[in-house]
């Protein structure tokens, strides 16, 4: 039986998530350079998934469906930033543009 504590925890993150992953596509609209974008899609995977998947552990209680998004929670929070990293490396090598500012600051 849900308490109104788990239902007001979860629809407090739900309502965090939801601004989070909001936030996120605007700002993919918004920026115009492609790294700035990808660190918006970042947030949206870590942040806004992060405060949804709580949210509904909080709205299912603390049963074997919980333990099955803290392991959705755990597997995108090591995936998610390995792929955006991936993705960044593979821009920053493949386009000369960004290759020439990138060795500016290096330098």
């Amino acid at each position: 039986m849900m308490t109104m504590i788990n239902v007001l925890l979860g629809t407090l993150f739900l309502f965090g998530g939801l601004f989070v992953v909001v936030a996120s596509v605007f700002g993919n609209y918004k920026f115009r350079y492609v790294l700035n974008r990808m660190h918006s899609s970042a947030m949206q995977d870590t942040l806004g998934l992060l405060f949804v998947l709580i949210g509904l552990i909080f709205y299912s209680g603390f049963t074997f469906v919980a333990l099955k998004f803290l392991f959705v929670i755990v597997f995108f929070w090591i995936s998610s930033p390995a792929c955006s990293h991936l993705l960044v490396r593979m821009e920053v090598t493949t386009n000369e543009k960004i290759k020439d500012e990138v060795e500016v600051i290096i330098k």
